[in-house]
């Protein structure tokens, strides 16, 4: 059974908004900071944005702040990403991360 599992990813124009999901149903969700990563092609893995467990703090990376929006429902297992005025540069899949735990990814691609 995966441990997280992202969706929410697609094509969209620049400008666009998208809006990821990440569910988590193998593992008590609420105990862990969550985090969301992106890896575009040919570039390491960066930390997009951080929330506490519960969700009263967050944290993005400098590229994306004033744009991406990080929550959570623990009652749904579930954290989001709310991505606004969304730019080519953001094209890479997304990856959600609770401790040591990964989930497989999704795609977001940025283009006309």
């Amino acid at each position: 059974q995966e441990q997280l599992m992202e969706s929410g990813g697609g094509l969209v124009p620049p400008g666009g908004s998208l809006r990821l999901s990440c569910v988590a149903p193998g593992f008590t969700f609420s105990d862990f900071v969550m985090m969301w990563f992106r890896q575009a092609p040919g570039k390491e893995r960066e930390l997009v944005a951080t929330i506490s467990v519960l969700g009263g703090v967050t944290k993005y990376a400098d590229s994306v702040k004033g744009r991406f929006t990080v929550s959570r429902n623990n009652a749904k297992q579930t954290m989001y990403l709310q991505m606004n005025n969304l730019l080519p540069e953001d094209t890479a899949v997304y990856y959600c991360n609770a401790g040591t735990w990964w989930g497989p990814g999704t795609l977001v691609t940025v283009s006309e």
